[in-house]
């Protein structure tokens, strides 16, 4: 059975957005504005299309491309899939180890990560094997790198978790 997130969590959610937003452009030296013009848009469980699931991770990018007919101009549009019921179930599993906000606050970080590289061209969408774990690695160093300065209440076991030390999705599989 699927869980989603209520009312509470989906606030959390948007706090947890906005506050990786700032940090991850900060990082960048982009503009808050800049950062958010960028194309992309955060959808929970409920929200997301069957093709839009992808039950073994926390969260992923889709990415669509949009074209006008006959114009060549068109744009990349990333949608951040967050899956409810895994952070969940990963929350209730570790029982006070791990929170929901400073979890949701590195997931955020990290996909954010994702859209700027991505959007920079630091990155190709499309790439497999080797190289997508090689980009996960980045990313994750990038999101630890852009958190561990932060003074967020329990963030630390949820860098810990995502340190090369552990594994959170070994951990709460």
């Amino acid at each position: 059975m699927d869980r989603y997130f209520n009312a509470n969590e989906i606030a959390q959610a948007g706090r947890s957005f906005c506050l990786a937003e700032k940090m991850v452009s900060r990082h960048y030296r982009l503009s808050l504005a800049r950062m958010r013009s960028w194309r992309y848009d955060v959808r929970t469980l409920v929200n997301l299309e069957n093709h839009e699931i992808n039950d073994g991770v926390f969260a992923h990018l889709c990415k669509y491309g949009y074209h006008k007919d006959g114009n060549e101009n068109g744009f990349d549009f990333y949608r951040i899939c967050l899956h409810d019921h895994r952070i969940l179930d990963a929350v209730e599993r570790a029982g006070s180890f791990v929170r929901l906000s400073p979890l949701l606050l590195y997931i955020a970080a990290h996909e954010l990560v994702h859209v700027v590289r991505f959007t920079k061209g630091q990155a190709d969408f499309d790439m497999e094997g080797k190289r997508r774990e090689l980009e996960e690695q980045t990313v994750n160093n990038i999101t630890q790198d852009i958190l561990k300065p932060m003074d967020y209440p329990h963030l630390d076991l949820v860098l810990d978790c995502f340190s090369k030390r552990y594994n959170l999705e070994v951990l709460f599989h």
